[in-house]
């Protein structure tokens, strides 16, 4: 009876282990896939900073009507004609990236409340510099006229200069920036 008990609780422990990651070779491949779809099908490839500067504007909009229509970025988007803020394909792609990442982790029972910190960062102190280098790199999307993604994956994709020399300045600038944060982590 105790050995029955215990093979019960060891297959019950495996019936609740996270499952092993994906092949990254495996992820890239789907994630090339992806973009060669959504350049056939729609025109356009993938990012994500577009989709949440539209989100901002939606909730900006709904606190603030009359400063997001004078705004010479976000004025355009709630001009009488236009569509809807949110009918855009970034704003879906984003939605679908969310829900995807969720039944994705918890198809692999990979979901459970962490905060992923060094062992001498209290966890205040990386939820600050998680939000620090948020609103920086979305700041920064904005400014470059597209994220990571946009950038990286589908300007690289068309073999865009532009796209090239800011992903090496991504990279560099990643680099750069381990060195004022490297003690939170070790």
């Amino acid at each position: 009876m105790h050995t029955d008990s215990k093979s019960a609780q060891a297959a019950g422990a495996a019936d609740t282990a996270p499952k092993p990651f994906l092949s990254p070779y495996l992820a890239g491949f789907g994630l090339g896939v992806a973009l060669l779809c959504s350049y056939a099908i729609i025109g356009a490839g993938l990012g994500a900073s577009g989709g949440m500067a539209r989100v901002a504007a939606w909730i900006e909009h709904a606190l603030l009507p009359r400063h997001v229509e004078g705004c010479a970025y976000f004025g355009p988007w709630f001009q009488s004609g236009a569509s809807h803020v949110l009918r855009y394909y970034l704003v879906a792609m984003c939605i679908g990236v969310l829900l995807g990442a969720y039944f994705s982790a918890r198809g692999a029972r990979r979901i459970r409340s962490q905060i992923e910190r060094g062992p001498t960062a209290s966890a205040r102190l990386r939820l600050l510099l998680a939000l620090l280098g948020g609103v920086i790199a979305g700041y920064a999307s904005r400014l470059a006229r597209g994220c990571t993604a946009g950038q990286a994956l589908s300007g690289m994709a068309l073999l865009l200069s532009g796209s090239a020399v800011f992903l090496v300045c991504v990279f560099a600038g990643g680099f750069a920036a381990t060195w004022f944060v490297r003690r939170q982590w070790s």
